[in-house]
């Protein structure tokens, strides 16, 4: 594990998945929770940490792109990922998971 945040792709990887779960946790569970029982507590909560992990990403994916001075297109691949719902999974498995252990 202290592998993986000693490099920008790693780090890279790890706001990927939290970015992900976050994701998860926002759609499947807060959101129900706030329309069938009235509860707005869990996305009050979850919806900034949600951006802020997806405003991390965005950052990461830059930085770590202009070190191993990817091509626009990876890069472009890889920030289009956070757009696409749990497009950050998919990335990790055929993008940085074979970067990373360059």
């Amino acid at each position: 594990m202290l592998k993986v945040l000693k490099t920008k792709v790693g780090r890279l990887r790890i706001m990927g998945f939290l970015e992900g779960v976050s994701l998860i946790i926002l759609v499947f569970i807060a959101v129900p929770m706030k329309y069938w029982l009235e509860d707005e507590s869990l996305t009050k909560m979850m919806g900034p940490v949600h951006g802020a992990l997806f405003l991390l990403f965005v950052l990461n994916t830059i930085s770590a792109g202009i070190e191993q001075k990817w091509k626009a297109k990876t890069t472009g691949i890889i920030l289009a990922s956070c757009f696409i719902p749990f497009g950050t999974f998919y990335v990790d498995y055929k993008f940085l998971k074979n970067i990373d252990k360059e």
